[in-house]
């Protein structure tokens, strides 16, 4: 009977909100609603400028309608959002702080800029893009005066001598930053750690195969780049895998954390436990079938029943040689 009244509830609110025109748009439709790209949108929710919210009937993420008009009632939009969202590449990103390209990607490598997405163009070479806004930020600040015109100091001139390149490290952090706001369960929050952890690494963390299969129930796709198996995707992987030891163990440390909260908050489903039953032979007893080992306690062994008549044959035996004996003597 509750659980009739909590469908008909349920029910009821989706058709007035459905004939109100309050229910909420997908993301795909919100992205519309606000003269967005859909990457223009996908950044904007990472970066918190669009709240979004689960859908009630699973399925991804939606926008309540009130956000939208929120997002349309502010200052110069659509301009202003489309300007907070805007991304640059090494190229547009100089010229915004006036330095050449070969030190704006110094300055990227060094973790000094630090990118927010990336793609792949058709020579299989990374593209990192960077928020416009953050790099006219930088520019502006006095104290990064000397990284824009002097040369740069040895010591960090010596750290990109040894290759030292925090480019992908520091969009794994972002990106991971990115997921953790929008994960509201502890075993999504379990799921965007795992993440950035190869397979090896998180079957050490969480041993147990159920907590395992949970686990990757939760966690985001990476981004796509190439067929599976393509050199491209394989160069996706690696980007979006933690690569550096003590990037690794913190992840570790992390992940055994967020999945011991996450066990205490729901443990992880596991299948239907079988009971064996402690009288296998109930049902036979009733029935008046015997006991599978009585026939064999009421049935003699062979042995004793040839004991038994090896007395009688060797009997027969002796009593015929001494008739032939007592005949021969007479």
């Amino acid at each position: 009977m509750s659980g009739n009244t909590v469908t008909h509830e349920v029910t009821s609110t989706a058709r007035r909100a459905a004939t109100t025109g309050r229910a909420p748009f997908s993301q795909s439709r919100a992205a519309r609603e606000l003269k967005l790209k859909r990457s223009e949108f996908d950044l904007a929710v990472h970066l918190g400028h669009i709240r979004t919210r689960p859908a009630e009937t699973g399925g991804g993420r939606h926008v309540d309608r009130a956000e939208v008009e929120r997002l349309c009632g502010q200052k110069d939009f659509p301009e202003a959002l489309r300007k907070r969202v805007a991304t640059v590449g090494t190229r547009e990103g100089s010229a915004i702080m006036e330095v050449t390209a070969a030190r704006f990607t110094r300055l990227a490598r060094l973790g000094l800029l630090v990118p927010v997405t990336f793609h792949l163009n058709r020579y299989r070479a990374v593209v990192w893009r960077y928020l416009a806004d953050e790099l006219v930020e930088f520019a502006a600040d006095a104290k990064h005066a000397p990284l824009l015109s002097r040369p740069l100091p040895e010591a960090l001139r010596g750290q990109l001598d040894t290759g030292l390149d925090l480019r992908p490290r520091n969009w794994r952090g972002r990106h991971l930053g990115f997921l953790l706001r929008q994960a509201g369960d502890p075993w999504e929050r379990a799921g965007v750690v795992a993440s950035l952890l190869d397979p090896v690494q998180i079957s050490e963390i969480v041993t147990d195969p159920y907590e395992r299969s949970h686990l990757s129930r939760f966690r985001p796709l990476p981004p796509v780049h190439g067929a599976p198996g393509s050199p491209a995707a394989h160069l996706t992987e690696r980007i979006t895998t933690a690569q550096d030891l003590d990037e690794i163990d913190r992840l570790r440390a992390d992940l055994a954390r967020a999945v011991r909260e996450a066990r205490t908050h729901r443990p992880a489903p596991r299948p239907a436990s079988r009971h064996p039953d402690p009288h296998p032979h109930r049902d036979s007893h009733r029935r008046g079938d015997s006991h599978p080992h009585s026939a064999r306690r009421q049935r003699p062994p062979a042995s004793k029943h040839r004991e038994r008549s090896q007395p009688s044959e060797i009997s027969r035996r002796s009593r015929g040689l001494l008739g032939r004996l007592f005949c021969r003597a007479v």
